[in-house]
């Protein structure tokens, strides 16, 4: 599909030149080009100063080796990124992916949904993304802290409170950070609070932070289902994945009124009727690392379905949350004949084009993950608020700030849509909102 501004042809055939291979940035490319030729419109300037070139255009890629010794002395080298996209609203922020999937060109969609996601937080906080094709699965302890010394060891060179601030990520949960702050401290003999986040409460993490991406999503799920003047109340759910997004969906989907009825992992997924035992899992996935499958040895009348697709389960709401393009046209078109109203994306890019389109065009209330899941970085950027003033807030009181962050981004991206011609499409709202924020700014600091 060719789109209607030839100049956005022209810049998207550029970025396929530019980037062979890498289909996960090219998509996720496409999606912002095709939403912003209105602003265009209204914003000439974006145009005459190239915006979407140099914007499209990471300021910095960094790719290095990462050797680490196993516990039987077997040495391994894996290969670290770090993508530092674009510094416009402030230092670089995004999350850390260790796993055996990841390449370039992931650590590149995942920067460049990053910029615009930190832009709708209204948060001074630039877009990045790093990680490694290491697999922490399977590995103990001692190796995973000495792959995370190995990684930290070149990367601190380049980040800092100011400069660029990590996260967690998928395979990178509050064990490694803890272990990559270490030897951060260790390598700078600074205790830098505010270079990392996800840290654990005892050294300047944030309450909050753990459940903030599920429960981010699941507030602005809410905020949707209100202006269709709905809530989650009795809503049957289905949750994919049954990592820390997932878990913190569940647990905020009950909170509020709905149940969850199946969520999976990488080989297969659960369905329990009566609704998910969400402390079994916390003690399976978060306790004993063990897999989704083992729920059905505590919870007899549950069922587990090897490699099945959980898409296939009716259900009122959908909550995407294990990893990119799980849902794709055919999985999309058998939710709406099932009666799905409403998806919020808690992972990054779960949805396929076509399943995108499906969505739309059915008229239901589909939330990106731009948007959608935009509740994790927010949080960090209140661990680093905390951080630099020496604070440390209350749970309340930052779930309180997170909702009505969540609450904004809502209200941001269902205005801009509607200003744009297109009411009630949020991907056109989040995208354009995003975009004009970066591109305000990158128009303020000159041609850099």
């Amino acid at each position: 599909m060719v789109m209607k501004d030839e100049k956005l042809e022209t810049i998207y055939q550029d970025v396929l030149r530019r980037n062979p291979g890498e289909v996960e940035f090219h998509q996720a490319a496409r999606e912002v080009l095709e939403s912003v030729g209105p602003v265009l419109a209204k914003y000439p300037e974006f145009r005459e100063r190239k915006i979407i070139e140099r914007i499209i255009e990471p300021e910095r890629q960094i790719i290095f080796r990462v050797p680490w010794q196993d516990d039987k002395g077997e040495v391994h080298v894996n290969r670290g990124f770090r993508v530092q996209y674009n510094s416009a609203l402030g230092p670089y922020k995004g999350g850390l992916r260790f796993h055996p999937s990841v390449y370039l060109g992931i650590i590149k969609f995942l920067g460049f949904e990053q910029i615009f996601k930190n832009a709708l937080t209204g948060l001074p906080i630039g877009g990045g993304k790093g990680g490694s094709d290491f697999d922490p699965k399977g590995k103990s302890d001692d190796e995973i802290m000495r792959f995370c010394q190995s990684f930290m060891t070149e990367l601190w060179r380049y980040i800092g409170e100011h400069t660029d601030v990590p996260a967690g990520d998928i395979g990178v949960g509050g064990r490694e950070i803890g272990y990559l702050y270490g030897q951060f401290k260790r390598l700078t003999s600074r205790y830098e609070a505010g270079v990392l986040t996800g840290k654990g409460l005892d050294y300047g993490g944030s309450l909050v932070r753990t459940e903030a991406t599920g429960y981010g999503a699941t507030f602005f799920v809410e905020e949707m289902l209100k202006v269709r003047k709905d809530s989650f109340d009795g809503k049957r759910c289905v949750v994919s994945g049954s990592g820390n997004v997932a878990i913190y969906t569940v647990e905020k989907i009950h909170q509020l009124g709905g149940k969850v009825v199946a969520c999976s992992d990488s080989n297969g997924y659960i369905f329990d009727e009566k609704g998910i035992d969400l402390e079994l899992v916390k003690q399976l996935k978060e306790r004993e690392r063990r897999r989704i499958k083992d729920y059905v040895e505590y919870r007899k009348h549950a069922r587990y379905v090897d490699g099945g697709n959980i898409w296939e389960i009716p259900c009122q709401v959908a909550m995407p949350s294990a990893t990119q393009n799980e849902i794709n046209g055919k999985d999309a078109a058998l939710l709406v004949k099932n009666g799905c109203i409403a998806v919020g994306e808690g992972a990054n890019m779960p949805t396929t084009p076509e399943g995108i389109q499906v969505f739309l065009q059915a008229g239901i209330a589909y939330g990106p993950g731009k948007a959608a899941n935009a509740g994790g970085v927010a949080t960090s950027a209140l661990e680093m608020q905390q951080n630099a003033s020496r604070d440390s807030w209350t749970f309340e009181y930052t779930e309180k700030r997170l909702a009505n962050i969540m609450k904004n981004i809502h209200q941001t991206c269902f205005e801009t849509a509607e200003e744009f011609g297109a009411k009630g499409n949020y991907v056109v709202g989040a995208n354009i909102a995003g975009f004009i924020k970066v591109a305000k700014a990158m128009v303020a600091h000159g041609l850099i």
